[in-house]
């Protein structure tokens, strides 16, 4: 079953806790490039919508940013459901990845 938008926007803006600044950083380390697909950009994608909405308005949202909000929180929901390592291992591929994708697990 797809999520209707309104819980998609609030589930990403409650996942994503890394700031664009915060992401950008960590997305410019080695240690991000080695836990992940590198050729997604799905990190930079997620500071883009960051820095156009810093408000978080919903209706600022167009629709290639939902599908993108839609992918992280699925994504991001499925690996912190699996890997509890996450949130204890700063050094695991789980928590870098997460990390990749705006979730900062020592945040949480």
């Amino acid at each position: 079953m797809v999520k209707d938008t309104e819980t998609v926007i609030k589930e990403f803006n409650e996942l994503v806790n890394m700031s664009p600044k915060e992401l950008t950083d960590w997305l410019g380390k080695e240690e991000s490039a080695g836990s992940g697909w590198g050729k997604d950009d799905g990190g930079r994608k997620i500071i883009k919508i960051l820095e156009k909405n810093p408000k978080k308005d919903p209706e600022e949202y167009d629709e290639e940013d939902i599908d993108h909000m839609r992918r992280v929180v699925a994504y991001c929901k499925r690996h912190l459901a699996q890997e509890e390592k996450a949130k204890q291992d700063t050094d695991s591929k789980s928590y870098k990845s997460l990390k990749n994708w705006g979730h900062d697990a020592q945040k949480a």
